[in-house]
Parts: C-alpha cells; structure tokens; sequence
C-alpha cells in the first residue's frame, strides 16, 4: 500500500462514526434512538469511503446552533434561569429566539446530552412548559448525588448552552376522549402530567375530569405547589398527595390535610381512590420503573385493565 493511500486509510478511520456508548442511550425508546442515528451515520461513512468521496459526509451534523428541535441533531439552548426547588429538585428556564414555541405535543420529552470526565451521557426529560409557550420552555429535573448527568447540571448557570434533541414519546391526550383521567405521578414523574392539566384548564370545551395523585416523600418535597394549587381551584381537578415518610398530617397547612394521605399508595389506598372517580378513569403512570410495575398491579387489583392505562 502506497504512503498516500495508508494516509488516505487514517482519514477515512479518523472521520468513521463512533458507536454509541450504553450511557448515552436514554432508556426512554426514542425514534430515532442515539444508536438508529449511529447506524445511518454508518451506512452515511461506508457509502462515502466505498465511493472514495468525502463529500458525501457534508450533510452529517451533530449539533445545530438554529434554535429549533430536532430529533436527529442536537440543538443548543440558552439556560435563561434557575430556580431551586427543594434540597435536591431544579426547575430550568431556557430560551427560544423571539416568541417561537417547540411545538410539543402532550407529554413528549426531549433528549438532553452532556459530557462528564470525558463520558458522553444522554437523558430524556419532560417540559413543564405550557405547549404553547413562547420564547421559553422549563424543565424539571431531580439532581442525584452520584448521577453522572446531575453533576453536569449542577454545574449550569444562566447563560450557559446546552444541547437538546427531541421531541419523542408523548400521550396521544384529546379533550374530552376520557370521561377522567387518574394521574398516578412519582416526584418528577409530574413533569409529563402538568402541560396535560394545563392543556385541559386552557380549553373552556374540554371537560374531562382529572384526579392528580403526586407522591413524595415529605411536604417539603412536594413540587410545583403553587401551580398545583391554582390547578386543583378548577371544578373539573382533583389533586391528592401521598407522602411516604410523612407519620401525621397536624403538621401539615389545613388546605392539604383534607386531601392527603400518609405512607405509602398501596392497593387499598389504590382502590380508594378508583372508587372516588367520577367515573371509570383512563390512567396515566410516571416514576420509576418499580413505582409502575406497582401502580400497575395495583390497578389491576382495583378493576382497571391495561388497555386503559398508559405509561410514560
């Protein structure tokens, strides 16, 4: 082999795409996944090198500085603000140029990517944003102490870019479709919850009943509250709150004590609250995997079949 084409060999290996690592996948089933990206890239490169011209790679991009979502490219987005909202829970503001909106629909989450020690990490979030915001959208997210994204997060302060792709996932929610709608929502699992409810508000025509159950641990961790608040003052929404670590509600604001229960939601509380509905309730579930499979059985146990629920 000739020194032009050995050199001509590092070229092509230097510009072939990198496969994705387990912890830049998002785990949320996203259409295009990271590695269904990786895979057209590659077949992009193998097209290109097996032709010899490189000018079949010009139309690969990884990020976009147009402020406008994509599911193939990551786009940069300015951090316009944050706001603490418990010892461990951030809500972030972002901007979007002029008053452009990112037209999600109900539910849908965006992929977030960042770089720790080297390490590429991917996680799908959930705006909070009402869908027709203009000029910003907010997420909520939940710092852990060891999480390799939530030590890339802490780190953010107003003014900093940071890359996004989306949309993915979503509810498929039409006004008045369900008779009501249970929302069983774990901490942050909130997040795909609040632009449906304020998608209902919004809309004088839809009537759908809405029974909100959030858990947390304790008061001080529960979410949102003033939102929450102005939402349950509507006639159509109900909102309970599950507190697992909470021993006694004396302590707690009178306008909660009524609509509150202490430990955990298990099957009775569960089937408590199926009854309580105005009628036979179409079921949204987001936590953790363990909090679904629970909620899951547990609605089972009270009545409700799986054709009638949906996990996020």
């Amino acid at each position: 082999m000739s020194e032009n084409e050995s050199a001509s060999e590092e070229d092509w290996l230097a510009l072939r795409p990198q496969e994705p690592s387990p912890s830049q996948c998002c785990g949320s089933g996203c259409k295009p996944c990271i590695y269904d990206v990786y895979d057209k890239e590659l077949a992009q490169w193998e097209r290109a090198k097996a032709m010899q011209d490189k000018s079949l790679l010009m139309g690969k991009k990884e990020q976009s500085n147009k402020s406008e979502l994509n599911p193939d490219t990551f786009t940069a987005f300015s951090v316009s603000s944050v706001e603490q909202l418990t010892e461990d829970t951030y809500q972030y503001k972002f901007e979007l140029p002029g008053n452009s909106s990112l037209r999600l629909s109900l539910g849908q989450h965006i992929v977030l990517r960042g770089v720790v020690n080297g390490l590429e990490v991917q996680r799908a979030y959930t705006p909070i944003s009402p869908r027709n915001a203009e000029g910003y959208f907010e997420v909520l997210i939940k710092c852990y102490e060891a999480g390799l994204m939530s030590q890339y997060i802490k780190t953010w302060k107003r003014g900093d870019v940071v890359f996004w792709r989306g949309p993915f996932g979503g509810f498929p929610y039409q006004p008045n479709k369900h008779g009501e709608l249970l929302m069983l929502a774990s901490g942050t699992g909130l997040a795909p919850m609040i632009p449906i409810l304020l998608s209902i508000t919004d809309d004088e025509e839809d009537e759908t009943f809405v029974t909100l159950v959030g858990c947390f641990p304790t008061f001080d961790k529960i979410y949102l509250k003033p939102l929450l608040q102005d939402l349950a003052r509507y006639w159509n929404i109900r909102i309970f709150y599950v507190l697992s670590q909470e021993t006694s509600l004396e302590k707690l604001p009178w306008s909660y004590q009524e609509n509150t229960y202490t430990g955990h939601l298990n099957e009775d509380l569960m089937k408590t609250i199926v009854n309580s509905c105005r009628r036979k309730p179409f079921v949204l579930i987001c936590g953790s995997s363990a909090f679904n499979e629970d909620m899951s059985r547990y609605l089972k146990a009270a009545g409700i079949e799986e054709d009638s629920c949906f996990v996020f």
